[in-house]
């Protein structure tokens, strides 16, 4: 049998195990393994099965995953995120649809001491919903505001599917990180522009509320010092060159666990449950990336990557269209798959496809987290939608897709922005000198 169409198989193989719920992990490894004994033999194959995993547990860059996932889940218990969040109320809760904007910077801040975007939706959800209902929002617009809010969480360094595609693919995620910046603000931008221009177009949705008095906000303002202190010694450790990244994971995880202890917050119980969940969360990923690298390996054998690219140029396509409709194909996918999931699944053939079409790697790692974020709130499906549904039941699915439709909006128009001008991307990691 030719390489090209055991390739496909094993393709139609993984896919056909994901939709059985076999974890993306273990399917993409065992779909590979298949492949590759199928193709070069069942001794190397073994070899590559027992290498891989030895690589990923001896990697001090995956190492980074773990802290950031311990630090975010610290942080939270630490309250941290609801400091945050109640600063932003007495600031803007006043104006209308102000709670909306608030919830938007929560989201913002939170996701840079937490990289997770469904965990955002759920701290968000606890945090914020109640406050928006006892103002007399309409669900749709505070589902809407938190379960899009949420996508932040992946955006704005330091992001864990940001680290999780430089490792993959062998990129700087300082330069990564770096890269993000512009597009975070400008999400976080574009959201509460969608807000304001929602609530103008329906101002019963959200209704202003009490003036916080200068006293509310100075406390506000005081009480929230942790967070600032957590972005400063992380973002700011990694931005100046003071920390490696692992360095600063491994610090800002620590500065987490400190404030939730001053706090009264962390006991016995509380510690080791927010171990166990990191463990969790980090053993799956090294699943992935374990499954995801023994994929790759025999997709490359099976030289499918190859004959895509050699199609597509062939093709006569204008660069550009290749990669609107790349775009349009991780908007299905990210909506269907959770994030990891989608970019790890595709990287073996669109990674290769967008570099010999002569893109930036740094550009297109941006790009495809911002498209697939995009995903996650877009309808049929949307992950962070079913989320945010389950965490308010009373709150129909519909009224969440209706609430998430003005992000979308904004959430297309930034993605276009930035791949019709890949400066904005790219200028600050040039500046920085990262590039």
């Amino acid at each position: 049998m030719e390489a090209p169409v055991i390739g496909v198989l094993v393709l139609i193989g993984m896919f056909g195990l994901i939709a059985l719920h076999v974890p993306i992990g273990a399917a993409m490894a065992l779909c590979g393994f298949i492949g590759t004994g199928l193709i070069i033999g069942w001794q190397p194959a073994i070899a590559v099965f027992g290498i891989e995993p030895a690589q990923a547990l001896a990697s001090e860059e995956l190492a980074v995953i773990a802290m950031f996932l311990l630090m975010g889940n610290f942080a939270a218990t630490a309250g941290l995120s609801s400091d945050l969040y109640r600063l932003a109320q007495a600031f803007v809760g006043h104006r209308r649809g102000g709670l909306a904007i608030a919830t938007i910077a929560g989201c913002a801040g939170f996701g840079a001491v937490c990289g997770s975007s469904v965990a955002t939706v759920g701290t968000m959800a606890r945090i914020a919903m109640p406050e928006m209902e006892k103002r007399g929002y309409a669900k749709s617009v505070s589902s809407g505001s938190i379960a899009s809010g949420a996508t932040l969480g992946i955006i704005v360094p330091p992001s864990v599917i940001l680290v999780l595609y430089a490792i993959l693919t062998e990129q700087f995620i300082t330069a990564l990180f770096v890269a993000a910046v512009i597009p975070a603000v400008l999400a976080t931008v574009g959201y509460i522009v969608a807000i304001i221009v929602y609530v103008w177009r329906n101002p019963d949705s959200a209704p202003a509320g009490e003036r916080a008095s200068h006293v509310e906000r100075r406390k506000a303002l005081l009480n929230s010092w942790g967070v600032a202190v957590l972005v400063l010694v992380v973002s700011g450790g990694i931005y100046s060159g003071f920390f490696t990244v692992n360095e600063a994971a491994a610090v800002g995880a620590a500065v987490a666990v400190a404030f939730a202890f001053f706090r009264g917050r962390l006991n016995r119980a509380t510690f080791f449950a927010n171990l166990a969940e990191t463990a969790s969360s980090t053993a799956l990923i090294y699943l992935i990336i374990i499954g995801a690298n023994v994929f790759t390996y025999c997709m490359t054998l099976s030289q499918l990557p190859d004959l895509l690219i050699g199609a597509i140029s062939s093709s006569g396509l204008p660069d550009i269209v290749v990669i609107l409709l790349l775009l349009a194909a991780y908007v299905v996918l990210g909506s269907i798959f959770d994030t990891v999931a989608a970019m790890v699944v595709t990287l073996p053939f669109v990674f290769p496809l967008v570099t010999s079409m002569g893109y930036d790697p740094i550009w297109w790692g941006v790009i495809n987290v911002i498209v697939i974020e995009l995903g996650m709130i877009t309808p049929p499906f949307g992950i962070n939608v079913f989320v945010m549904q389950g965490m308010a039941k009373d709150v129909s699915l519909g009224a969440v897709y209706r609430g998430v439709m003005p992000f979308v909006i904004a959430d297309i128009v930034r993605l276009l922005i930035l791949t019709l001008i890949p400066t904005l991307i790219l200028w600050l990691p040039k500046a920085a000198g990262l590039m």
